[in-house]
């Protein structure tokens, strides 16, 4: 079985000099390294507060909009209805009158039918 000290010491050796690799080439100081990551935080987590204060205000918009469509669609579906029947009611007479004349019509048309000669089909 292999040892796991020597790759243990290989892992600690390779983090050691990768540390000190990105320590000593970085064009900024700890302090400033630290402070732009303390910014950065900063900067984020207020982000993240303003996200959070929107999402509250899409959140409170849509249980609004709920609330009153709740209370306007029965309404609306009420007059919809109203205005239906109500043109119902005042086209109903003309709706009549309108069947009146197309049985006068088509009756007009059957004695024309029995009027006019009949046509003598021609043998082919």
């Amino acid at each position: 079985m292999m040892k796991l000290a020597p790759l243990f010491y290989g892992i600690t050796t390779g983090l050691l000099v990768g540390a000190s690799t990105v320590l000593m080439t970085t064009p900024k100081s700890g302090m400033e390294v630290r402070s732009s990551l303390k910014s950065s935080s900063n900067d984020f987590r207020d982000k993240l507060l303003d996200i959070k204060l929107q999402l509250a205000d899409v959140k409170s918009s849509i249980n609004n909009l709920t609330n009153s469509s709740k209370e306007v669609i029965p309404s609306a579906i009420e007059d919809i209805k109203s205005s239906l029947a109500q043109w119902k009611n005042e086209t109903a007479p003309i709706q009549a009158l309108l069947q009146a004349e197309i049985s006068s019509i088509q009756e007009a048309m059957a004695e024309l039918e029995k009027k006019l000669p009949k046509k003598k089909e021609v043998a082919v």
